[in-house]
């Protein structure tokens, strides 16, 4: 069975970046990978997704601000959010839903 960690997330001021991090326990290169986020008082919401041959795909809410990327040979799926904006404070988790995999999830807070 395969286990996720997020990391990076933080507080971070209006306009700055973040950049997180889904660690898996096993092999990631044949598997898609999703990012999902979800706010208080919000449903969960999908944000970005990879595929194992690398095709991406980016809800409209960060898209053109933010980059999902792999390196598999670190069994890591990375998010890159630049821009960030109050609305993304969230939850962050990643996911592989093929197998029914999630991480625990990262905390993103922007603020000033």
């Amino acid at each position: 069975q395969v286990h996720l960690v997020e990391s990076g997330g933080g507080l971070v001021q209006p306009g700055g970046s973040l950049r997180l991090s889904c660690s898996s326990s096993g092999l990631l290169s044949h598997l898609n990978v999703d990012w999902y986020r979800q706010a208080p008082g919000k449903r969960r919401e999908w944000v970005a997704g990879i595929s194992s041959v690398g095709d991406t795909n980016y809800a409209d809410s960060v898209k053109g601000r933010s980059t999902i990327s792999r390196d598999n040979a670190k069994n890591t799926v990375y998010f890159q959010m630049n821009n960030l904006k109050p609305e993304d404070t969230a939850v962050y988790n990643c996911a592989i839903i093929n197998i029914g995999a999630w991480g625990q999830g990262t905390q993103v807070a922007v603020s000033s």
